[in-house]
């Protein structure tokens, strides 16, 4: 029998090289996103709809979490002013991967992986330990994999736009948002 693993989607063109291969490899795939993190809503919801959108083109599923911006705003108000990739970024992850983790023990999943190690602008190892920590307290395997490896994050950027799914410009939270307008120029 397979073994069935959870995949954390941060967005739905990171997913394009992670879902595939862990299909390549035998796993049974199902998605999983959070977005609680994600600003505006409206951000959200094109994010919401591409992953649904690609899980279909998968043939697979996708939990969504409803859009709940406050519990993640909570957790990480204290560090707004942290720069990108840094303490922030730690607890974004974690309360994403915590949730994943959680949903993967509560419907069956034997492992949990995420898309989230495909960026070039995040910590693979860090993301890993984060990743690894959860799945031990919730009681699943972790998946340790680097996304980005052999081009991968140029390869989800031209699959995604064969694919036509939506890709946004920034990583998601309210501080991320303003520090890429601020580089625009906007």
């Amino acid at each position: 029998m397979r073994k069935r693993v959870l995949l954390h989607i941060c967005c739905a063109p990171d997913a394009t090289v992670p879902w595939p291969a862990l299909a390549e490899e035998g796993f049974d795939v199902g998605g999983f996103f959070y977005g609680g993190n994600i600003h505006p809503e409206d951000e959200w919801e094109k994010r919401r709809d591409a992953v649904g959108r690609f899980a279909g083109l998968m043939r697979g599923d996708a939990a969504i979490v409803p859009y709940d911006p406050e519990p993640w705003l909570g957790m990480t108000r204290n560090a707004a002013s942290e720069p990108e990739g840094g303490e922030r970024c730690s607890i974004c992850i974690g309360v994403q991967l915590n949730a994943a983790a959680e949903h993967a023990l509560a419907n069956g999943y034997d492992c949990l992986c995420t898309t989230l190690s495909i960026s070039p602008h995040k910590n693979p190892g860090g993301i890993n330990a984060i990743g690894a920590d959860k799945a031990r307290a919730a009681g699943v395997e972790w998946l340790c994999r680097v996304g980005r490896k052999n081009d991968g994050f140029k390869l989800s950027v031209s699959r995604s736009m064969k694919m036509g799914l939506y890709r946004q410009n920034y990583c998601g939270c309210v501080y991320s948002m303003r520090r890429s307008e601020e580089r625009r120029g906007l």
